[in-house]
């Protein structure tokens, strides 16, 4: 007889609330990034790249962070990014994310864009990862 034992390895996590702090199609970030914004100091600098002339969403430092995701320049309109979940497992903060581009056999709109979402969620220290996902 031949037996087989398997193992199985459970992950903490637990998923995170969040809000929508800003989100569009033109953006002053004109590269791919992401980023993970816990003062207010970083976010001042952070809005003032991303929204000149605007003026910042409130968030509050002491309990919130902004985690979030930039595209970059894109050639067309038709393009998106979405944040669509953040958990917390036990070594990071990861960021979910998914992203759209036009199709090639559709019509969009001659005009470059720059995608981008920025969420708050509770604060958290350490490492903060990304994972785009279908």
């Amino acid at each position: 007889m031949f037996f087989v034992i398997g193992l199985v390895v459970a992950v903490h996590s637990a998923i995170l609330p969040m809000r929508t702090v800003d989100k569009g199609t033109q953006s002053g970030v004109d590269d791919p990034r992401t980023v993970a914004v816990r003062s207010a100091d970083d976010w001042t600098t952070l809005w003032r790249a991303h929204a000149v002339g605007k003026a910042p969403p409130a968030v509050d430092f002491s309990r919130e962070m902004v985690v979030g995701v930039f595209l970059g320049s894109r050639p067309t309109a038709g393009y998106a990014v979405e944040i669509v979940g953040v958990r917390e497992e036990s070594a990071a903060l990861v960021v979910q994310y998914r992203t759209a581009s036009p199709g090639g056999d559709v019509m969009t709109a001659q005009v470059i864009t720059s995608p981008f979402h920025l969420v708050a969620v509770p604060k958290r220290e350490g490492d903060v990862r990304f994972e785009k996902v279908p």
